[in-house]
């Protein structure tokens, strides 16, 4: 069982998570929902279309304008207030690599931190052990937050995903995080170039074996582009391909931008899987 903020998931759930991003300058969007009402239809839309986890950031992963910690949560934490005070089921995410943030978030409310950038501050897992919130921790390589990696090399890349991950899983469980709370995450792209991210993607099942829930994040990430080379607008048809993979390997959690069109892939994967039944079943039987 996974224990979300108020809500427990049982293991053959598959779960979306919606990307809301505050910032002006997302690599998909291009700041579409920087716009606190705006930023607040997306949630309506994402919770209708089927999502059960929405995901707040304030920094874009990559190069960037250097945004500090206080305008990170001028950026997040009114806004997570705001989605709790008007969904109060949802499960809240904060996508940041900082403790301050990262704490301001869950006192407005968050349910999980979604710490991307491979536990780069250590304080960060004590923050969500603090506010009894679920942790996800994420292979980066050992980058530092909002860099991209130079010709990064692993002798083994799922050797040192699941070190890592598992490491820093272990470490939020012994500073308090409850064990059904924590969450690892092979972090395509991040730390990885293309050949390494396809690579865990078709490894999953080594990160399953572990026991610890897996999310994966492939909405129209680069690897996916450079493997059909097709440009950010031109990715879902490799982003679900990636998803249905993901999925019947065993990913459990699956961080999404198009959140209706990833809602029926997972739908169909737990269909033939035999964890949901078919909507209707009328062929046959007239």
């Amino acid at each position: 069982m996974l224990k979300l903020g108020n809500q427990s998931f049982p293991d053959e759930s598959l779960l979306i998570m919606a990307i809301v991003n505050r910032t002006p300058d997302s690599f998909y969007d291009k700041g579409a929902t920087f716009e606190f009402e705006v930023a607040l239809d997306r949630v309506r839309s994402v919770v209708a279309d089927g999502a059960e986890i929405v995901d707040i950031g304030g920094v874009k992963a990559a190069p960037g304008t250097l945004v500090t910690a206080e305008e990170e949560i001028e950026r997040t934490v009114p806004f997570v207030a705001a989605v709790r005070a008007e969904f109060p089921a949802i499960a809240i995410s904060v996508d940041t690599w900082r403790a301050p943030v990262g704490a301001a978030a869950c006192e407005a409310g968050a349910d999980i931190i979604n710490d991307a950038w491979g536990g780069w501050d250590p304080e960060l897992a004590a923050v969500a052990a603090q506010y009894d919130a679920a942790i996800v921790c994420t292979h980066a390589g050992g980058v530092e937050p909002r860099t991209r990696p130079h010709r990064i090399e692993y002798d083994d890349v799922m050797a040192d995903v699941l070190t890592r991950t598992v490491a820093l899983a272990e470490r939020a469980v012994a500073l308090g995080v409850s064990p059904s709370s924590v969450l690892i995450d092979p972090g395509h792209d991040f730390g990885k170039n293309t050949r390494h991210s396809l690579e865990v993607t078709r490894r999953l099942s080594e990160m399953i074996d572990t026991g610890w829930p897996v999310l994966v994040s492939l909405s129209n990430k680069d690897f996916v582009g450079e493997a059909l080379n097709r440009p950010v607008g031109d990715r879902l048809i490799g982003t679900l391909a990636t998803t249905s993979v993901s999925a019947w390997l065993g990913a459990r959690v699956f961080r999404a931008h198009n959140v209706a069109e990833t809602r029926q892939t997972l739908d169909m994967v737990a269909a033939i899987r035999g964890t949901r039944p078919p909507a209707r079943t009328v062929r046959g039987l007239a």
